[in-house]
């Protein structure tokens, strides 16, 4: 269960009330800022590509740009 004394941990230094306040406030502000998840029959695609499977070199003139 989470609750407000360990909802966040400093991994490293020590942090002041008011600092975990405002980081508090930034990631809750960009949280509700993310859209909504929309339902869609698409599939989706990863936004990445993997690198393992192009090749080392390719020309400027190739389309896969």
């Amino acid at each position: 269960m989470t609750t407000p004394a360990n909802l966040l941990r400093v991994e490293k230094g020590h942090a002041d009330p008011e600092e975990l306040a405002a980081i508090t406030a930034v990631l809750l502000a960009r949280a509700a800022s993310q859209p909504a998840e929309t339902s869609s029959d698409a599939p989706s695609t990863a936004g990445w590509r993997r690198l393992e499977r192009q090749s080392g070199f390719r020309p400027s003139h190739s389309w896969q740009g």
